[in-house]
């Protein structure tokens, strides 16, 4: 019988669902490698591998099969897929163009047969099959938004609606990032991605950002004939996450703030509102180092916003009616997350204000995505202008996005109704 991949469910998947992957008519006890790779929209090759061992019919499941070595160990149905790393360093998984596939070649190599020059694992290749992982759920519909000032675009989920409403942000490199907003957009909410800076006719750069922009774009969501409630929910990563603090601190219509890894302070540049303005918080560079592979580590340099005069540099959070939810990776070093939620948590609760959900996710890095997107340890920060160490241990990492993801679908869902769709529970 011919050796055969399988991955499960056959028909169209998206990026943040799990699959069933199985290799078919091999030897009993078989030893054999699977390879994963992948190219990025840019051409950039992403790889991962692990040996197994075929059961005593020939058949390897990897729901059932424990990975024996290689880029993960142990029973991880779907690490060919979070294990992914680059072959350029410093490179991390981004998705552009929503509406075509990334394409996952899997591969199954002779584990009996020494591995070839270059070759991670294993010799001949005995199998090998092509999955798309896609960004759009079937019916999801993809909405341009040029509207006054707002540019952005708006993910609605098939059927008629109503749906929650969300802002999703993103952080430092600016332009417009849509695979959250597209894969969010199929359990059940109408997401707009929102750019900010560094894209069309907006800003070239973070320098001074005005919140009557971010106030617009809410106010156009709030109006939209597919969008439930009074009030819509914002979701934020990094210079996102900070800006949907800005937003709750100022700015009307936001009930639910979902912020991954933000800050409180304004960094990097002014934040204005009317007549108000908050001074980027100050930097001391003496505090950075250098890791042992050569890598800047900046999680030091930022100043304490709750001293001296860097206390201008504080989002009036303490204003806000939102509820928040705080998803915080203990291992980012981008800067200090978990002091950034304890801090938003105390200033909230001094003012009579709800203590937010905070959840700590332990060897977590700073960017938290969605599930199976590989962990970018380390990468061009471009406020820096340098790599920097973003932090992070793969399988945790890959665990947290898991949960992450869970939680953020069901906090919104809480907060701005709806119902829930299904929502994948398996790594």
């Amino acid at each position: 019988m011919a050796v055969r991949v399988v991955v499960e469910p056959a028909g169209r998947v998206c990026w943040d669902e799990p699959v069933r992957i199985a290799v078919h008519g091999l030897a009993p006890e078989q030893p054999v490698a699977l390879r994963a790779s992948l190219r990025d929209e840019k051409g950039a090759l992403f790889r991962a591998h692990a040996r197994y061992r075929a059961d005593a019919r020939g058949q390897l499941d990897l729901q059932r099969a424990p990975a024996l070595g290689g880029s993960f160990a142990g029973l991880e149905p779907m690490g060919l897929v979070w294990a992914l790393q680059p072959d350029r360093p410093f490179w991390r998984l981004l998705k552009r163009d929503v509406q075509t596939p990334l394409l996952l070649e899997l591969e199954v190599l002779d584990g009996r047969e020494p591995a070839g020059f270059g070759e991670p694992e294993g010799g001949r290749v005995l199998a090998r099959a092509v999955h798309e992982r896609h960004f759009m759920a079937a019916g999801v519909r993809r909405v341009p938004v040029r509207e006054g000032r707002v540019r952005a675009t708006l993910f609605l989920p098939p059927g008629p609606g109503p749906f929650p409403g969300i802002i999703d942000l993103f952080g430092v490199g600016g332009g417009l990032l849509e695979y959250r907003a597209s894969l969010l957009a199929g359990k059940g909410f109408a997401v707009m991605a929102l750019a900010y800076y560094n894209y069309d006719d907006l800003p070239k750069d973070m320098k001074i950002l005005h919140l009557e922009y971010f106030e617009e774009a809410v106010s156009y969501l709030l109006r939209h004939p597919q969008v439930k409630g009074s009030g819509v929910g914002v979701l934020g990563i990094s210079k996102g996450g900070e800006l949907g603090i800005a937003m709750a601190s100022f700015l009307k219509g936001i009930t639910a703030a979902v912020i991954i890894n933000g800050s409180l302070s304004s960094v990097g540049g002014t934040i204005c509102y009317k007549d108000e303005t908050v001074p980027p918080v100050g930097m001391d560079h003496s505090r950075v180092t250098t890791t042992k592979d050569g890598i800047m580590d900046i999680v030091d340099g930022i100043n304490n916003p709750l001293e001296g005069p860097d206390q201008k540099s504080i989002f009036p959070v303490e204003r806000s009616d939102t509820a928040f939810l705080f998803l915080v990776g203990q291992d980012d070093h981008n800067w200090k997350s978990e002091f950034y939620a304890n801090m938003t948590s105390e200033r909230l609760q001094a003012h009579g204000k709800k203590k937010p959900q905070i959840i700590l996710y332990p060897e977590a890095g700073h960017y938290i995505e969605p599930p199976y997107f590989p962990l970018c340890r380390a990468g061009m920060h471009f406020l820096v202008g340098a790599n920097i160490l973003f932090g992070g241990e793969p399988r945790p990492h890959a665990m947290a996005q898991l949960d992450a993801w869970k939680q953020l679908q069901t906090f919104f869902h809480k907060h701005l109704g709806g119902t829930e769709g299904t929502i994948p529970a398996k790594l």
